[in-house]
């Protein structure tokens, strides 16, 4: 039944897709341009080649596809995706548009003179009645008719109209795809927030977590992405730097190399990892050896005390499937319950577990902020915070936007973002 249910699932999108490229075709092709011509040729190419790189670059990674050609499909599969969401957008946003300038065109053609002809002046004519030579003058009411040549033929102004909208929507949403993914490329940018702990003494008030989450290492994203990570955070010169899950998407075979950069972070207190749900389709306990290599300290439910709070961390969620699932009893259930309590959690969706058992802030990612606009609206179905600093009880969840990006190395107003979280005690 399982196999079943995924097996209509995928059929269902496939069909949305295809009905999507359809229409996206119709207005940016098939409306613009004539039967026959090279641009018409060249986009219906485009129609059928762009969805195959973008089925080829979701399935590759899961199918034991060499990592060079995931590689290779990765970058148009994925932006075209990115694109395909703003093109059409843009398109559905220009229907509104097109009947409205149909309009105006259709007035302004109204409002011009329809006939070639104008009135010259009268001429005389001589005429010859025998040998009688009379000449004689036109009245004025049979004006002499002069045509014009006509103009050349304009496109025609349904054509006018598709193409103009059709071009507006293709700067709109590729100009929105080429912005989001500068921004990735970019690398997040620092944010910093301060959050108040009832509980946290005062000789640690000021005391600095650096979170990171979400760096999704991977076939896009490599070895660069980590290194201006690295030299970010590095910079906010923390107290301690929390890693909290969704570090790659891919084995560490492939993406070993690209890790290596993480051994270069450097706090006082150190660095901490949890696993987040990619790690369990990438193999959680190879990489949770090899990030302990790097010198990073895996939490797998389990905590550590540091000066003035006690710092756990739980496992994913996603490692139920393989008996490795978060225990909030080992990390938290012994615990000094006169002391702060900070939770590393990669999904903020267990915020009320942490509530049960005191603690004060959990640090959190997985959303990316929606990553792509609406994006956010989708990811508030499923999530009790997107991003940001809210309060549920006693207990504060912050969840970071996320320093890379999923699938389509792209982000439409949820920017990427390095927190560093100063935590301020209140006997200060």
């Amino acid at each position: 039944m399982a196999v079943l249910g995924f097996a209509l699932l995928a059929a269902a999108v496939l069909a949305l897709l295809a009905l999507v490229h359809r229409y996206v075709w119709r207005r940016l092709v098939g409306d613009t341009t004539t039967a026959g011509s090279l641009p018409r040729r060249a986009g219906t190419v485009a129609a059928y080649v762009l969805p195959l790189l973008s089925v080829g670059a979701l399935v590759s990674g899961r199918t034991g596809t060499p990592f060079w050609l995931q590689q290779v499909l990765a970058w148009p599969g994925y932006l075209w995706l990115a694109a395909l969401l703003y093109l059409t957008l843009a398109l559905l946003a220009g229907e509104l548009v097109r009947p409205l300038l149909s309009r105006l065109l259709a007035r302004r053609a109204g409002d011009e003179p329809n006939a070639a002809a104008e009135t010259v002046p009268a001429e005389p004519v001589t005429v010859a009645q025998g040998s009688t030579v009379t000449t004689a003058v036109p009245p004025a009411s049979a004006p002499l008719a002069v045509t014009q040549a006509p103009a050349p033929a304009a496109p025609s102004r349904r054509l006018f109209v598709a193409r103009a909208v059709g071009g507006a929507a293709a700067v709109a949403g590729l100009g929105t795809t080429g912005y989001g993914a500068y921004g990735v490329l970019r690398g997040p940018r620092v944010k910093r927030v301060a959050v108040p702990l009832a509980r946290l003494p005062r000789s640690a008030h000021g005391f600095r977590i650096a979170v990171v989450s979400d760096i999704h290492l991977g076939p896009v994203l490599g070895r660069a992405h980590t290194q201006r990570i690295v030299d970010a955070v590095n910079r906010t010169q923390p107290d301690l730097i929390a890693v909290v899950g969704d570090l790659v998407d891919g084995s560490v075979e492939d993406l070993g190399p690209a890790a290596e950069p993480l051994a270069g972070l450097r706090s006082r207190h150190g660095a901490f990892f949890v696993t987040g749900n990619h790690e369990y389709y990438s193999g959680a306990a190879e990489w949770v050896d090899h990030v302990r290599e790097l010198g990073l300290h895996p939490l797998e439910n389990s905590r550590v005390e540091i000066d003035g709070f006690d710092l756990a961390g739980v496992n994913d969620i996603a490692g139920e499937s393989e008996g490795q699932g978060p225990d909030f009893g080992r990390a938290l259930g012994d615990r000094d319950r006169t002391r702060a309590a900070v939770l590393m959690a990669h999904q903020p969706v267990v915020i009320d577990e942490a509530v049960e058992h005191g603690v004060d802030l959990q640090l959190s990612g997985h959303t990316h902020g929606g990553q792509l606009w609406p994006g956010n609206y989708i990811a508030e179905l499923s999530n009790p915070t997107v991003a940001g600093l809210e309060r549920y009880g006693d207990t504060q969840l912050y969840v970071t936007r996320g320093a890379g990006a999923w699938g389509p190395p792209v982000r439409v107003g949820a920017p990427s973002d390095i927190t560093v979280v100063e935590l301020a005690s209140r006997r200060a």
